[in-house]
């Protein structure tokens, strides 16, 4: 006999009974994104994500990393030609940009993919902790 199943740490968040004693604290806070520089393409963006090290990927993910890989490199030459008028070459971006999408979100690359998986959440730093960060 298994028992009941366990609910899930998001739910406790949602209701306001989430305790980390008691309920683990399995998430890896991250740090919010600060402004990308305008010139830096979503090929660029990756790549200096992946050099970061993404905690949630694995060997197995490869395959779908190398697609997006790409799928990234592909937009950058079709975003070109869109730009300079072509009417086919836009709706195609429109059409890749969509499977770029839903290939990040399969990865975990968005916060409600992140909060599926139990990985992570995004948290500002409080007035508190950077005042203690000064300090110390």
């Amino acid at each position: 006999m298994a028992g009941r199943k366990r609910k899930p740490v998001e739910s406790h968040k949602r209701t306001g009974t989430y305790r980390p004693d008691r309920h683990g604290a399995n998430l890896a806070l991250v740090e919010p994104v600060k402004q990308l520089p305008h010139e830096q393409t979503a090929f660029d963006a990756f790549s200096q994500v992946m050099a970061d090290g993404v905690g949630w990927l694995a060997r197995t993910d490869a395959p779908a990393l190398a697609l997006l890989r790409s799928q990234l490199e592909e937009r950058e030459g079709l975003r070109d030609l869109a730009f300079q008028g072509s009417g086919e070459a836009r709706k195609a971006l429109r059409e890749l940009d969509k499977q770029i999408t839903t290939l990040l979100s399969n990865l975990g690359f968005d916060p409600a993919a992140r909060a599926r998986l139990g990985l992570a959440e995004v948290k500002a730093k409080s007035v508190l902790e950077q005042l203690r960060e000064k300090r110390g």
